[in-house]
């Protein structure tokens, strides 16, 4: 720009230069007034010989500057003299001169003012100017007599220009010079804080925000450098920030109890938890880029439209063979202020333990009506009977009445029992702890049942013929010492042992055993009935449940004899479980907390 501007300036100058000093030099080589006068008067004299001499003696008295050449030619085209003492030939003879006889013939009546170069460049200024003499005095009508030709050199005059020309394309090389080292500081110190400013954003791009950019002054440039610093401290704090809510948001979904997807507009799976993974059965980003439909499996059911448009609550059904999964799935939409919808957010919670227990619930109020019904029919069927009439039969009467105390009575139990399971449930049940020799205490409840089949035995032919059995004990001689609840802990070696005596076949065999290890006791009642089902030994546990139901009411059961003492001894902090093979039997076993002590702390303890 700055080379253009002064070659602009330069040709804009040299021009001036060029026409202000051919005009200087055309003032000076123009003739006087009087001269024109006087040729006038010569070149209408008859007299053409003294006429030229006179006109030669008034050429040679003009001060012709730059040795120009002077010639004066009448109106028919003869020169009629020159101021050049060397070309007096010339005189008399006709011009062949095309200019000038354009002027002589009013061609151009004004005259000819030009410069011309000849073959050898060199510059001359030409002039023809036509002769005028007045006819009369104050007379405007003007007749040119011949003209005056005047041609001169004007190589002084380009000299001079080009010397300046020469001086001012010198100047202008060195303002050129100075101007491009001026340019260069001037850019280095623009560009360099600029480059440092593009360094400084690419680091930022690449995320490393501890460098700065100097700041060199107050000016605009200073004040971007302050706002790239600024802006690198932002953008780091911003960034801090948002890896931190990052890291929050993965500790959080990844210690979520509940699974998470989220999805893009399309309903392709982008982020998915590890408990997410656990539900679906999926290995790590196995679901990423897969539709929500496919991974949930509810393609043939739902739309993406469907879930977009209406995203609601949905119950998924993963259960297995051998694992029970159910999930409910959340659905909410992932929408900007600006109303557009970018994804999905699935969360999957799991209920399958809440659908289990509502079945439970469900199926325990049936149960319990059913359990209930039953006696209630058959009480209010005798009632009915006795209403009737038949408390009169001395016979059928007492029977009756037998049969509607033993239903009551089974109604009670029955009733006693819930109750029981409640105050369990609620944590209200208190446990009387005591230290307890495990081996008397098994022994005292075994010798009860012992003395049951010792009368039955002795029981007439006419009585009902008892089922008998025997008892077999293997105990561990060394006594065992635990903290239990005797009451409740009877009651569940005799709930275990009413059932193995019920199921058990005529002149079965119980095998009873007690024994000891490190930190547990291990109490185990086997009997030679017909098993358990495997299909129902999971359930075997639950309330009002029975493997056979008709066998176990005619039996009297009310189907919680076995949940109650699973509580029991639960709440002892033991475990119950059953081992059983049908056409085999049942074994039934007990682990309760066990700390050896010696007769000496026990001694002790005792005395305290």
């Amino acid at each position: 720009m700055l080379i253009v501007t002064l070659e602009i300036v330069g040709a804009i100058f040299v021009q001036q230069l060029e026409r202000q000093n051919i005009n200087t030099f055309k003032s000076q080589i123009t003739l006087p007034p009087y001269v024109n006068t006087s040729l006038a008067e010569q070149l209408v004299r008859s007299d053409s010989e003294a006429a030229n001499r006179r006109i030669r003696v008034i050429l040679q008295d003009v001060n012709a500057p730059n040795n120009a050449q002077i010639q004066v030619i009448d109106s028919k085209g003869t020169i009629r003299g020159t101021n050049e003492i060397n070309a007096q030939a010339v005189v008399g003879q006709k011009t062949t001169d095309s200019s000038i006889k354009s002027v002589i013939y009013n061609t151009r009546s004004a005259g000819i003012d030009r410069t011309t170069v000849d073959s050898d460049d060199n510059h001359y200024y030409m002039t023809v100017k036509p002769i005028i003499r007045s006819q009369d005095a104050g007379s405007n009508n003007n007749t040119p007599v011949g003209v005056i030709y005047m041609r001169a050199s004007l190589d002084g005059v380009y000299s001079n220009i080009n010397t300046i020309t020469l001086i001012y394309v010198f100047a202008a090389l060195i303002a050129i010079a100075l101007g491009l080292v001026l340019a260069i500081v001037i850019s280095r110190a623009i560009t360099r804080p600029i480059d440092e400013m593009k360094k400084q954003t690419l680091r930022i791009a690449r995320g490393d925000y501890s460098g700065q950019v100097h700041v060199y002054g107050n000016d605009e440039l200073g004040q971007l450098a302050t706002a790239v610093n600024n802006l690198s401290v932002r953008v780091e704090e911003a960034q801090e920030s948002t890896e931190s809510e990052r890291r929050r948001l993965d500790s959080v979904m990844s210690h979520m109890t509940d699974g998470v997807l989220a999805t893009d507009r399309r309903g392709n799976v982008i982020i998915i938890n590890e408990m997410a993974n656990d539900f679906l059965n999926l290995e790590d980003d196995d679901a990423v880029g897969k539709s929500v439909l496919d991974i949930l499996d509810i393609r043939k059911e739902y739309s993406l439209r469907d879930l977009l448009e209406d995203p609601d609550e949905i119950i998924l059904d993963f259960s297995t063979e051998g694992n029970d999964l159910i999930l409910q799935a959340y659905f909410s939409l992932i929408q900007r202020e600006s109303g557009f919808i970018s994804g999905l957010v699935c969360v999957l919670h799991d209920v399958t333990e809440q659908q289990k227990i509502d079945q439970d619930r469900k199926q325990f109020v049936s149960n319990v009506s059913h359990e209930l019904r039953t006696p209630l029919t058959s009480v209010r069927s005798y009632v009915e009977a006795l209403s009737d009439g038949a408390w009169q039969d001395p016979e059928v009467a007492p029977k009756f009445l037998k049969v509607t105390q033993e239903e009551t009575d089974r109604m009670i139990r029955m009733i006693n029992d819930l109750l029981t399971l409640s105050r369990m449930d609620s944590g209200t049940q208190k446990m009387n702890l005591e230290l307890v020799n495990l081996n008397e205490l098994f022994n005292y409840v075994l010798d009860r049942f012992d003395m049951i089949l010792t009368s039955n035995d002795k029981k007439s032919d006419e009585d009902k013929p008892q089922k008998s059995y025997s008892i077999k004990r293997n105990f561990t001689k060394r006594d065992i010492w635990v903290e239990i609840d005797t009451d409740r802990f009877t009651q569940v070696l005799d709930n275990i042992m009413n059932n193995a005596i019920k199921y058990s076949p005529d002149g079965g065999v119980i095998t009873c055993r007690l024994v000891e290890t490190h930190n547990n006791v291990i109490i185990s009642i086997s009997d030679q009935g017909l098993g358990i089902p495997r299909a129902d030994q999971a359930h075997i546990f639950d309330r009002f449940y029975r493997v056979d139901k008709a066998r176990s009411r005619a039996q009297g059961g009310t189907g919680l004899g076995l949940a109650i003492s699973r509580e029991v001894v639960q709440m002892l902090g033991g475990r119950i479980w059953v081992d059983s093979h049908e056409g085999r039997g049942s074994t039934f076993y007990i682990t309760l907390p066990y700390q050896p002590y010696e007769e000496d702390d026990l001694w002790d303890e005792n005395n305290d």
